[in-house]
């Protein structure tokens, strides 16, 4: 859910528009490539870079919640295609389709925050991160043929479904976070 394809379906169609058809398929494997590297290096660097920047688990838990928060709000509010205003033309590369739609920080915030609390296990953490990308992959190579069946109020019911989902899920970190400073204050 935190790499929503679902969500990012029509941002995808609508960035992609320009790029030849036959070209499309190869732009967004790449893309995906590319931010399954982006979330694999935060699996296995994160935790260094947190201890180097003396940021605790509550605090990453915090502002993850808040961070997912707000995706979430704009999933169910707003439409992602505004995110498009000022945008190069022509295909993307890295920007905006690796990161921030897939490897977001709704996603590099769930990474640190599973490997930061359990490093210990972080082949499943890897494995899981794998599994998500493979469907977020899937789902994406096919957004074309999905967009067609589902139709533009099927794809938005869908991403507004995604958010609520997301926004119970952002404040449940966000209380966790709190209760975690109070428990170590007091």
């Amino acid at each position: 859910m935190v790499m929503d394809p679902f969500g990012n379906m029509p941002f995808f169609l609508s960035v992609l528009k320009a790029v030849p058809e036959q070209r499309r398929q190869r732009v967004i494997l790449r893309e995906l490539w590319i931010a399954l590297m982006v979330l694999v290096v935060f699996l296995f660097v994160g935790p260094f870079f947190l201890h180097l920047l003396q940021i605790s688990q509550p605090s990453l838990r915090i502002a993850g919640g808040i961070i997912l928060f707000l995706i979430a709000i704009k999933m169910i509010f707003g439409r992602t295609e505004e995110i498009l205003k000022g945008a190069p033309e022509g295909e993307p590369l890295i920007v905006p389709l690796a990161v921030p739609a897939i490897a977001g920080p709704s996603a590099v915030a769930t990474v640190l925050l599973l490997v930061g609390q359990e490093p210990g296990r972080w082949p499943e953490w890897l494995l899981s991160l794998f599994l998500a990308w493979l469907s977020t992959a899937a789902i994406l190579l096919l957004s074309g043929r999905l967009s067609r069946l589902m139709g533009e109020r099927g794809l938005g019911a869908i991403e507004r479904l995604m958010g609520l989902i997301l926004t119970a899920i952002s404040v449940e970190m966000l209380l966790r976070g709190i209760l975690a400073v109070l428990a170590s204050h007091g």
